[in-house]
């Protein structure tokens, strides 16, 4: 049972370093190893997307007290490059994690998008980055009607609240050609979607191709009757994607954007959603009652 930051810390460091060590041959640097190791530099990443520490500046800053955790920080330069280069590392940690859980193995999913803006409107044009060069665009968020320039990060939940897969897509991508992308890397699953993704033939096209049950919620100007199975279905997707998606934007600040390259959003996206993954997995582990109480252990009084 984890009771305090350090116990927090210690397990998060334990579980990357496990992995880590079948991982790292894959990542194989040249010169003289560093003085903080990949495993360090993972763990001090994941967990400080736990605590809300997602600036850089902010993040080492607040690392320095716990000289006993990590003796040897890198600078903030070093901190981001390593970060960059380590960022499908962070992906395939949370794809082993997923292999690890056996709650990822529920073949009930629900499927929905968040926006990810990564400059303001008014300053698209002039704004520096490479960010048109890959792919940024203006996009329309009905549920919260705003126009946003940058992406749409696209989840596929499980119903026992497991991010399974994700997708970052240009924000003028209609919600059901990148939920169709996402989904047809799958088989044999219920997906639930909102109205977005409504499509009788797309529908049927899954269920024929991939054995992908793609069920929607009824538009109000239908009346059609569901089966109650399929709306207590519908009803538990709609509730556990939005608890997942809150917890994303809420405490993975997954919606705010410090990155100044393509580059560096796809590292940090893939930390936060490693660390909700890193989350879901001690907590089945160790057996806690609720993931969030382990989010709450990275504020200590």
């Amino acid at each position: 049972m984890i009771t305090s930051f350090e116990d927090f810390c210690l397990w998060t460091y334990v579980v990357v370093d496990d992995l880590w060590r079948e991982l790292a041959p894959y990542w194989r640097r040249r010169g003289p190893a560093p003085g903080c190791s990949d495993s360090e530099l993972l763990t001090l990443a994941l967990v400080g997307e736990c605590r809300g520490w997602d600036v850089e500046t902010e993040l080492l800053q607040a690392w320095e007290p716990y000289h006993a955790l990590f003796p040897r920080l890198p600078s903030q330069s070093r901190f981001n490059r390593r970060r960059r280069q380590l960022a499908e590392g962070f992906n395939l940690l949370r794809r082993v994690l997923l292999g690890l859980l056996d709650l990822a193995q529920d073949r009930q999913c629900a499927i929905d998008s968040l926006p990810v803006p990564v400059v303001r409107c008014h300053a698209a044009a002039h704004a520096r980055g490479d960010w048109a060069a890959h792919g940024a665009t203006y996009g329309r968020v009905p549920s919260k009607r705003l126009l946003i320039y940058g992406y749409k990060l696209h989840v596929l939940v499980t119903l026992s609240g497991v991010i399974l897969d994700f997708a970052l897509v240009p924000a003028n991508i209609h919600d059901l050609v990148a939920g169709l992308d996402l989904l047809d890397g799958h088989r044999d699953l219920a997906a639930v979607g909102d109205k977005a993704y409504i499509s009788a033939a797309a529908a049927a096209d899954l269920w024929q191709r991939r054995g992908i049950r793609l069920l929607t919620v009824p538009r109000r100007h239908e009346h059609r009757e569901l089966p109650p199975d399929w709306v207590r279905v519908l009803n538990a997707a709609r509730q556990i994607i939005e608890t997942v998606n809150g917890q994303l934007a809420e405490q993975f600040r997954i919606e705010v954007n410090h990155a100044h390259t393509f580059a560096g959003l796809c590292a940090r996206l893939q930390t936060k959603l490693a660390a909700h993954t890193l989350c879901v997995y001690l907590n089945r582990v160790l057996g806690q009652p609720d993931w969030l109480q382990i989010k709450a252990l990275a504020y200590p009084n």
